[in-house]
């Protein structure tokens, strides 16, 4: 079901809860509108970062389709859609696919806990 190694999810998980917990990382709530490019502009002052860095590289590692299924994860985690619905999920995706996925991803204050969520809902742990 899921065509990305749970290892690396877990490490991404561990590095976003860093990134996250820094204190002069501020995310908006909302953005603007959907279309803008919010995540990278908000991430423009973070660009020297490690752990950002560290973050983005694996992401940016990835085969397209795992960076997919990484932000289908994240959005069966937060329940925009049900485990039944994953392969939808992995379409909507394909769809909104672009070249700034780590920064999409990290943008989302709660990115560790949705990607926890969404492989629990999918039957994955990861190691304590």
């Amino acid at each position: 079901m899921l065509n990305l190694n749970p290892d690396t999810v877990c490490f991404l998980i561990s590095r976003a809860r860093v990134f996250h917990s820094k204190e002069q990382v501020v995310l908006p709530d909302v953005p603007d509108s959907p279309t803008d490019d919010w995540a990278l502009q908000v991430l423009a002052d973070h660009t020297g970062d490690s752990v950002f860095q560290e973050f983005k590289a694996t992401v940016d590692d990835l085969e397209p389709d795992q960076q997919q299924a990484l932000v289908a994860l994240m959005w069966v985690g937060r329940n925009d859609f049900s485990p039944a619905e994953w392969e939808t999920a992995l379409q909507e995706a394909r769809l909104n696919w672009g070249e700034n996925t780590a920064e999409y991803l990290i943008a989302h204050p709660l990115l560790a806990d949705y990607l926890l969520e969404g492989l629990d809902l999918l039957g994955y742990r990861c190691e304590a």
